[in-house]
């Protein structure tokens, strides 16, 4: 493997050519590919915005227990074209993303697919103009772009996710670019995915979510909220999902519905019931399944003592489908599966000054 370049270590004057720049971190593994930002010190001081401890550990990254100090993160931060006041965002995802839960040693080294999605709710989408409504999960937003890039940079920089050596992605996915929007509050029906997860709606909070991928789920031809919630339920139960605990999807689900989706679901259904409908409705017969995974289900499910030809749910409860408002005019919401190795949500408080 490549040694990991200390970005501490890394003098880069503003007198280098951007050129020059660029294709020194290329050769060193510390780009994601793309041109980035020259990391200057005047750079590099400016996103720090007075922070002066600039060994302060936010946080030790997996796999390779990378020290995630405020300079790193800023470089990274400029790296990847971001302004300085996304540079809070970052600091509350990357501690978000070190939270044990979150499992992102496993996230950083399997072969799936696994990239984090970062979630913003609060005042900050506006700060920082970040997009919620159309093409919000696409490109043309610097914030979402950026922020999504920046941490994505770090946790290859610092956290040691190098792909091909210590990063095994199989595939891997566009969202390891970058993976960042934000709920469309105004035109949710409930309550803010963030208030759902213990904060105050009057508090900024960064959710990340180690995501499997993306599926579209196109209904324009429903026309009650029990048919909409059909078409999300049975969406779902994509048997090449099953994940480590024997769930679909990695036991977590996320649902990003539009506005249009979510309006018509409100009518008959509160965010509880919804998430109980979909509970309930959202199984996989395990007949579905070939013969060599349904013999290995019924194994492990008569060790644990369970019912070995059970249907194959997509979450131990209802409280874990995640159902989040995004997006613009349109009756295409999309279903996002957790990573199958086992993980868990993570929502911190974002401290903007």
């Amino acid at each position: 493997m490549p040694p990991l370049t200390d970005l501490e270590s890394l003098k880069i004057e503003a007198t280098d050519s951007f050129e020059d720049v660029n294709s020194l971190l290329y050769r060193l593994g510390l780009t994601d590919g793309l041109p980035i930002v020259p990391p200057t010190a005047l750079r590099v001081e400016s996103m720090l915005s007075g922070r002066h401890s600039e060994l302060a550990l936010t946080a030790l990254l997996p796999p390779l227990r990378g020290r995630a100090t405020l300079r790193k993160l800023a470089m990274c931060a400029v790296m990847a074209g971001c302004r300085p006041d996304y540079f809070p965002i970052l600091l509350a995802a990357t501690e978000a993303v070190a939270q044990p839960e979150f499992n992102l040693y496993g996230i950083q080294t399997t072969t799936g697919n696994a990239a984090p999605l970062f979630l913003l709710n609060g005042p900050v989408v506006h700060q920082c103009d970040l997009n919620a409504g159309a093409n919000a999960l696409g490109q043309g937003v610097q914030s979402n772009a950026t922020i999504g890039r920046a941490m994505r940079l770090i946790l290859q920089n610092i956290g040691g996710a190098i792909p091909g050596y210590t990063d095994k992605a199989t595939l891997g996915q566009p969202a390891k670019f970058s993976f960042c929007c934000a709920e469309n509050e105004g035109a949710s029906p409930w309550e803010p995915l963030h208030v759902t997860r213990g904060c105050d709606a009057g508090q900024s909070a960064v959710t990340v979510i180690g995501a499997a991928g993306i599926v579209e789920l196109v209904d324009s031809n429903s026309h009650s909220a029990t048919s909409v919630l059909l078409t999300l339920a049975h969406s779902m139960t994509i048997a090449g999902t099953v994940g480590a605990n024997h769930v679909l999807g990695g036991g977590e689900p996320l649902l990003l519905i539009t506005p249009e989706h979510a309006d018509l679901i409100s009518q008959d259904y509160t965010r509880r019931q919804a998430q109980q409908f979909l509970f309930d409705t959202a199984r996989l017969p395990l007949a579905h399944l070939p013969p060599e995974t349904i013999e290995c289900i019924r194994r492990d499910r008569k060790a644990g003592g369970a019912d070995p030809d059970a249907d194959i749910r997509v979450a131990a409860c209802p409280e874990d489908m995640m159902l989040v408002v995004v997006g613009g005019a349109g009756i295409k919401s999309a279903y996002v599966p957790t990573w199958g190795g086992t993980t868990r949500a993570v929502t911190r408080v974002i401290d903007l000054p």
